[in-house]
C-alpha cells in the first residue's frame, strides 16, 4: 500500500505494523467502528501483483465474512453483486450479465452442496478465466499461451466457440488476439499449454473478416449472420471458406515475416538439451533469414497510446515477443530472447524508457547486443528525433513502421558515465537522477525553468495529462513563455565566475563570455526538438577528419559537428534565457565551445542541473563525465523528415 499509493520505499517494518494497527480504533473485536487488519491485508494483497491462486485465496477470506471456511448463498450473492457493480462502473452492458454470473458461480460448487469451499473456489477459479477477469484480480489474463482480455465490441461479431452473435449494444466478451469469445463459452475451452505444431501451417480462424477481400480470388467476403470467411493469425491473409480449403497448409507469416517469431519456432523443453533451455523451458529456433522483433511497450507513455500499441503489436506479431514493461520490466523478454544471434528490439515509449532498456541490456550480459529502434510515445523524444523516428507517434499504421524497421540502418551511439562528488560530503542535496548520459547534460538557465514554478507546473501537467500537450506548436509556445519569463531571474548570471570546465585536463577559456547556461551534448536535440548545436554546413562536413585522427580536444567552430558515435561530447554555451526561446523556435543556435572525450566541471555554488530531461538542484561539487560504451541503435530510412521539422 505504501509503495503503491504513497511512493514510499524501504518503510521501517515496526512503523508499518503500527500504522496498520491504527486502523483498529476500539478494543472490542466486534465493535461497529473497527477496521479489521484481516480486511485491510486482503484488500492490499489483491492490489499487488501475484499468482492468481494466491489472489483467489485472499479473495475467499475477504468474502467469507463469518469465517466458517465456506461461502454460503448470501456470500456468493454478494460476490455477484460486487462484480455487477464493477461492470456497471466500467460502463458495460449488464442487462444479461447476472444470470451468466450465477451459472458460473453454481458451476464452481462441484459437490452441489449449496456452499463453496476454499478448494472448490480455487480450483474453479483457476479453470475459469472469466471469473478472474470479472473479479478484477487481473484485467488481462493468460492461460497457457493465450492472452485473454475483456473487450467491448461496437459492431456485430460472432463467438468463435458457439458461433452465435454477441447481441446487444456494446456487448462485452473476452478476446484473444482480437478473436471474440462469449464469456459463458470460455468454460468450454480446455485451458493449459497448447500443443503447437512444429511445422509452418496456417492457423485459420473463422469469421469476423470485416467484409474484407479474399486474398485468393480477390472477391469480397460477405457475412450472412454467422462466421463467414477465415483469416490466418500469422500471415493475416483472408479467405473464403472454400478458398481456404484449397489453400496449401504452409504459412510464410506474410509481409511481416522478418519480424514474427511463429509458434513452430518455439520448442518445448522435451525436445532440446538442458544447456540450451531458456528461462521458461523453451528453446527458440527462428525461421532462417529472419530477424525476430522483441517489442517493449511502456503503457504509461503517450496517454492511452501505449495500451493501444501494446494490443496491436500482440495482434500483428506473436504475443510472446511483445512485453508490457509494467509487468516485470524488460528482464523476462531479454531472457527469453537471449539465445538468439540475430534479432532486433523495438522500444515503445519516451527517452526515459529507451534509457531503461539500454541499461537492462548492459546488465543482462548478452552475447549479442541487438540494435534498438524507437517508437516515440513520450513528449520530448529527443533521441527518437535524432534517429529519424519522429517527435511522437501520430497513429501511423504499425505495419508501415515495422517495414521501416526492416530497412533501417544500425548505428552506434555513445553513452557516458557521470560521477558527482560533493565538495562538502556532509551537505545534502537532491539525488542525481541518472548515472549515465544518453542525450545531454546541462547546467544553469537551460534547466532552471525545469525547477522554477512556472516550468514545474508544465513538467507536472505534462506527466499527468500528456494528451493536453500533444501539439508540438503548443509545446513550443509553452517552452518559449517559460524561457523568456526567466529574464527576471539572476540566479545564473555570470556562470563563468562560479564554475570551471576542463576538457581532457585542458581548461576551457570562458572569459569574456557572459553565459548563463552550459550544455554537454551527445545528440543535437534537446528539450523536445531544440537544436542547440545548429544545422551543420556543407563546408563543415567536408573538413571533418576521421575520429581517430582528430585531436583529443577540438575548439575550432569550423570543424565542430555532432556525431553520436565519435566517442566525443559537444559543449555549448547559452547567453540567456531569452536565447533559449529563440533556439527552440529556430531563430538561432547556442555558442559552440568544444568537442572532447572527457569533461571535468567544478562548481562553486548551488546550481540547477539536468540529465536527459530530469532536473535537480546540485550543491557545489566536481562532475566527471567519461565514456562508458556504445549502444547499437537503428536509424530510420532517409524518407523520414528530420527532427528539426517535426516539432
Amino acid at each position: 500500500f505504501l509503495k503503491t499509493y504513497l511512493e514510499v520505499e524501504d518503510f521501517p517494518k515496526d512503523l508499518c505494523q503500527r500504522l496498520f494497527r491504527s486502523f483498529q480504533s476500539g478494543t472490542e473485536p466486534d465493535g461497529q467502528d473497527n477496521v479489521f487488519l484481516k480486511d485491510v491485508s486482503c484488500y492490499f494483497s489483491l492490489l499487488e501483483d501475484g499468482q492468481p491462486r494466491d489472489k483467489l485465496e485472499f479473495a475467499f477470506k475477504l468474502y467469507d465474512r463469518d469465517g466458517n471456511g465456506v461461502l454460503d448463498s448470501s456470500e456468493v450473492d454478494r460476490i455477484i453483486a460486487q462484480m455487477m457493480h464493477a461492470a456497471d462502473y466500467l460502463g458495460w452492458d449488464v442487462s444479461e450479465l447476472r444470470p451468466v454470473l450465477k451459472d458460473m458461480m453454481t458451476a464452481i460448487d462441484a459437490d452441489s452442496s449449496g456452499t463453496v469451499s476454499l478448494d472448490e473456489w480455487v480450483e474453479g477459479g483457476m479453470n475459469n478465466v472469466p471469473l478472474l477477469v470479472l473479479l478484477g484480480l487481473k484485467m488481462t489474463q493468460k492461460d497457457g499461451q493465450h492472452l485473454w482480455r475483456m473487450k467491448h465490441f461496437n459492431k456485430p461479431v460472432y463467438c468463435n466457440v458457439c458461433q452465435s452473435m454477441l447481441l446487444g449494444l456494446r456487448k462485452q466478451g473476452l478476446s484473444i488476439l482480437f478473436v471474440p469469445v462469449y464469456v459463458q463459452c470460455l468454460s468450454c475451452i480446455l485451458l493449459g499449454l497448447c500443443l503447437l505444431p512444429q511445422v509452418p501451417t496456417h492457423d485459420w480462424v473463422s469469421g469476423n473478416c470485416d467484409s474484407g477481400k479474399c486474398d485468393k480470388c480477390q472477391k469480397k467476403i460477405k457475412s450472412y449472420h454467422g462466421l463467414t470467411g477465415k483469416h490466418c493469425v500469422w500471415c493475416h491473409s483472408m479467405r473464403h471458406d472454400d478458398c481456404a480449403s484449397q489453400e496449401p497448409s504452409d504459412c510464410n507469416c506474410g509481409p511481416l515475416r522478418d519480424h514474427i517469431l511463429p509458434p513452430w519456432a518455439i520448442y518445448p523443453v522435451i525436445k532440446v538439451l538442458d544447456h540450451l533451455l531458456t528461462h521458461d523451458s523453451t528453446f527458440i529456433n527462428p525461421v532462417p533469414d529472419t530477424h525476430p522483433l522483441l517489442v517493449f511497450v511502456n503503457p504509461k507513455s503517450g496517454g492511452k497510446q501505449g495500451e493501444r500499441v501494446l494490443r496491436k503489436f500482440q495482434y500483428l506479431l506473436n504475443p510472446r515477443q511483445v512485453y508490457n514493461l509494467s509487468n516485470g520490466g524488460p528482464g523476462p523478454g531479454l531472457c527469453f530472447f537471449r539465445s538468439l544471434k540475430d534479432y532486433r528490439i523495438l522500444v515503445c515509449g519516451g527517452d526515459g524508457t529507451v534509457g531503461w532498456i539500454l541499461d537492462a541490456i548492459d546488465k543482462a550480459n548478452l552475447q549479442v547486443r541487438p540494435p534498438v529502434a524507437v517508437l516515440p510515445l513520450g513528449t520530448g523524444n529527443d533521441l527518437a528525433r535524432c534517429l529519424r523516428w519522429g517527435g511522437g507517434y501520430d497513429g501511423t499504421d504499425l505495419c508501415r513502421i515495422l517495414k521501416e524497421i526492416e530497412v533501417s540502418t544500425p548505428v552506434l551511439m555513445d553513452r557516458w558515465n557521470v560521477e558527482v562528488i560533493l565538495e562538502d560530503p556532509h551537505e545534502t542535496g537532491d539525488p542525481v537522477p541518472y548515472e549515465i548520459i544518453n542525450n545531454y547534460f546541462s547546467i544553469g538557465v537551460i534547466c532552471l525553468c525545469c525547477l522554477d514554478n512556472s516550468y514545474g507546473h508544465f513538467h507536472v501537467e505534462d506527466e499527468k495529462h500528456p494528451q493536453k500537450f500533444n501539439s508540438r506548436m503548443k509545446n513550443k509556445l509553452w517552452y518559449f513563455e517559460f524561457a523568456t519569463s526567466e529574464t527576471i531571474s539572476a540566479s545564473c548570471k555570470k556562470l563563468n565566475e562560479c564554475l570551471t570546465i576542463e576538457c581532457c585536463g585542458t581548461p576551457l577559456d570562458l572569459s569574456g563570455r557572459s553565459m548563463e547556461g552550459i550544455a554537454v551534448l551527445n545528440i543535437p536535440s534537446m528539450h523536445g526538438g531544440s537544436n542547440l548545436w545548429g544545422e551543420a554546413k556543407k563546408s563543415e562536413c567536408k573538413c571533418l577528419m576521421n575520429p581517430q585522427e582528430m585531436p583529443v580536444v577540438i575548439v575550432d567552430p569550423e570543424v565542430l559537428k555532432v556525431n553520436v558515435s565519435d566517442r566525443r561530447l559537444e559543449v555549448v554555451g547559452l547567453e540567456g534565457a531569452m536565447e533559449m526561446g529563440q533556439i527552440y523556435t529556430g531563430l538561432k543556435s547556442a555558442i559552440r565551445l568544444a568537442k572532447t572525450s572527457q569533461i571535468t566541471i567544478r562548481t562553486k555554488k548551488p546550481l540547477p542541473m539536468q540529465i536527459d530531461g530530469e532536473p535537480w538542484m546540485q550543491p557545489p561539487c566536481t562532475i566527471h563525465i567519461t565514456h562508458k560504451n556504445q549502444a547499437s541503435m537503428l536509424m530510420a530510412p532517409q524518407g523520414r523528415s528530420s527532427f528539426f521539422s517535426s516539432k
